[in-house]
């Protein structure tokens, strides 16, 4: 009879990648087999973990009236690391509003801009 189903003809699963299949591996899988790249022993994901924002997005991170009714005696508190920021950045301008900013790392650039309009970094 025509057309029997015989087991397993060409191997269990992947058999035969290397060997009888191997133009179908080629065609399909285009580098499937041997190593790629460096090895990196115990590597931790978290360390390499740094979202960052930039100084022009600070006053985003509060709402509306806690920048009007910051005064140079009871300055708005900008905690960025709660806000999941780790690095503040220069780019951009502030208000002349004086603030205090809470962050674990904190640029030169943006450090000095901070300064300028009467703000204070607090390193977390």
């Amino acid at each position: 009879r025509v057309g029997r189903h015989r087991k397993h003809p060409g191997g269990r699963g992947n058999a035969g990648g290397m060997h009888h299949h191997r133009i179908m591996m080629e065609k399909y899988h285009p580098g499937y087999f041997g190593k790629k790249g460096i090895r990196h022993f115990h590597q931790k994901k978290a360390w390499l973990h740094n979202p960052t924002i930039n100084v022009e997005k600070l006053w985003n991170l509060v709402p509306e009236e806690a920048r009007k009714n910051s005064t140079k005696d009871k300055a708005a508190v900008i905690d960025a690391s709660k806000a999941g920021y780790f690095k503040v950045l220069g780019k951009g301008s502030l208000p002349k509003v004086p603030f205090i900013l809470k962050a674990r790392i904190v640029s030169k650039m943006a450090e000095k801009r901070i300064n300028e309009v009467g703000g204070v970094v607090q390193l977390v």
